[in-house]
């Protein structure tokens, strides 16, 4: 059992790093393609501003999800029934 708990702790900690490693990325990238795309056409900087923001409230849903699903492995692991 204390394999399982192991395992499961392990594969937690990797997916809630890789999550918040994939929206930093994410959101350099957004906020780099915000400021070229501004650079270029200075008019159109509120629209594309507002379409960012947009982009990033979906790209924060990505790491909430991944701590609901973590949340569940560490109190509720469906694992540890298997073991009986």
């Amino acid at each position: 059992m204390e394999t399982v708990v192991g395992f499961t702790i392990i594969g937690v900690a990797l997916m809630l790093s890789i999550a918040a490693l994939g929206t930093a990325i994410g959101f350099a990238l957004l906020g780099g393609k915000l400021l070229e795309a501004s650079a270029r056409q200075p008019e159109l900087a509120p629209a594309l501003q507002t379409k960012m923001f947009v982009v990033a409230g979906l790209l924060d849903a990505i790491p909430m999800i991944a701590v609901g699903i973590a949340l569940f492995f560490v109190f509720a692991n469906p694992f540890i029934g298997l073991l009986g």
